[in-house]
């Protein structure tokens, strides 16, 4: 794809500091250690381990790395688009250290402005850094009069305020509950809030729990006092198996990564209180003396049985549930002229709806096709329908807002649906994520749904991990 950038020399990075020396820290540590789940947590584990010297073998039960983040192979069109869109916060420590581990930090892109699009293809421009970032917030809908902007202005403060410092009973209440308690207007609401909510949580706003949401506006407020500018959405600039998978798969070829595909675990297996291995489905045990099981939600059941706390955490798991995701690519035989690569669709079918430009995004030269993926967070109803129902209904869409695709002829459509995209988000489920310590020393959990300070997002994953391989590198030495 033209304008790829070269990556960087992983010697040039700070986090490598520890391969130099890995030959030495595998000798001085004879521990097995075994990830399950090769999913962007369990990759995320893998490396680190690898890193830091340690012998580590990888589970995944299919035969491709990558889990809910990869790209897939369209022949039609002779393309690889994602199987989803996913965007990046400039607050995404452990996934930019994990990026820089695997030498694909440079495929990020943070641009300035994103745009909000109403029906009949209005459009506002939402910048995305700087003060014009906090003017988007407190007054982005082109019909706000100054004295909604005036209100927007005071509850947005005041929504600052009770995210550092909240109320009680904030996990009692949906965001929605939330935002008309704080005085937020109906068009700050439409502009921003309400789709800004939904995607950060992939729950409309009447079912989202106001403790998610609040979590991750004070998680922003610190990281962006912290280091004094504010936190910007960004996205890749390459597909997903580029931004994560293949530089994972040269760091375990570096460091001698045991990477097992097609490899069902059944079982971590736990005597006198410690982890002596992983039993297979096909009846065979891989030994181990620590691992880290880096599996969603919905796959955990059974895994932990030896475990004394099993059944509290199976609990969890099944209330956490799942939340829907539909994303929709659509190969055009014309550009949409849009302002920016990212646009929401305000007031649209009354669940988050955008569109990623891909041909701006990842700098495709026009070659008879413009890419354009839309995605549907919380998409309940539409999980149901069938993949030429979703098309229609997608460029119906587009056709209401876009007045360039009114003309504009579908030359191919892909659609990927997620039943179980993300574990579910909504009231009264707080404090249900476990910690990724276990009653067992050299056992760990993993995956966006344990316990981090972000929602259901690729930070929160990886973030996990890094708790994960940080408590199992304080374990003495044996």
């Amino acid at each position: 794809m033209p304008g790829r950038q070269q990556s960087p020399s992983r010697d040039d990075h700070p986090f490598h500091e520890t391969s130099r020396s890995a030959g030495a820290l595998r000798m001085s540590d004879p521990r097995r250690y075994v990830v399950v789940g090769g999913g962007l947590a369990g990759l995320a584990a893998s490396v680190w381990l690898a890193e830091a010297g340690k012998q580590v073998t990888l589970l995944e039960r299919r035969a491709r790395l990558g889990g809910r983040t990869q790209a897939m192979w369209v022949g039609e069109v002779e393309d690889r688009p994602d199987n989803g869109q996913h965007v990046l916060a400039t607050g995404y420590e452990h996934m930019i250290r994990y990026l820089t581990s695997i030498g694909s930090q440079d495929y990020l892109e943070f641009p300035h402005h994103g745009a909000l699009r109403w029906p009949g293809g209005r459009t506002v421009i939402m910048h995305t850094k700087g003060f014009r970032a906090l003017r988007t917030l407190m007054g982005a809908h082109p019909d706000a009069s100054p004295l909604d902007r005036l209100r927007a202005v005071r509850a947005t403060l005041r929504l600052g305020r009770q995210a550092l410092r909240q109320p009680p009973d904030l996990a009692d209440i949906t965001t929605d509950q939330w935002l008309r308690r704080v005085g937020m207007p109906a068009k700050a609401r439409e502009a921003v809030w309400d789709w800004l909510a939904l995607g950060i949580a992939a729950e409309p706003v009447e079912r989202e729990s106001a403790k998610i949401f609040a979590d991750v506006v004070a998680t922003a407020i610190r990281l962006g006092t912290r280091e004094r500018r504010a936190v910007t959405i960004g996205y890749p600039t390459v597909d997903l198996d580029t931004l994560l998978i293949d530089g994972a798969k040269r760091v375990f070829d570096k460091f001698g990564v045991d990477v097992r595909y097609r490899t069902v675990a059944r079982r971590v297996v736990i005597e006198s209180g410690a982890v002596v291995g992983v039993q297979l489905a096909d009846g065979s045990r891989i030994p181990a003396d620590a691992v880290i099981c880096a599996v969603p939600n919905s796959r955990i059941g059974g895994l932990l049985d030896d475990l004394p706390e099993h059944s509290e955490i199976y609990a969890a798991a099944d209330k956490l549930g799942h939340t829907p995701i539909v994303s929709t690519n659509l190969y055009l035989d014309r550009p949409l002229r849009t302002k920016a690569a990212m646009e929401a669709l305000i007031g649209g079918t009354g669940v988050i709806d955008e569109v990623f430009d891909r041909q701006r995004m990842h700098r495709r030269s026009a070659d008879g096709t413009w890419l354009y993926c839309l995605t549907t967070s919380g998409a309940y109803e539409q999980i149901n329908r069938g993949n030429e129902e979703i098309i229609r209904e997608q460029v119906a869409l587009l056709r209401r807002y876009y007045p360039e695709a009114a003309q504009a002829r579908v030359v191919h459509a892909h659609v990927v649906k997620m039943a179980q995209a993300t574990f579910s988000q909504v009231v009264g489920l707080d404090g249900l994520r476990p910690d990724q310590r276990t009653s067992v020393p050299t056992l760990m959990l993993a995956g966006d749904w344990t316990s981090t300070d972000w929602s259901a997002t690729m930070e929160s994953a990886v973030q996990s991990a890094a708790k994960a391989v940080a408590a199992l590198l304080e374990l003495p030495p044996v």
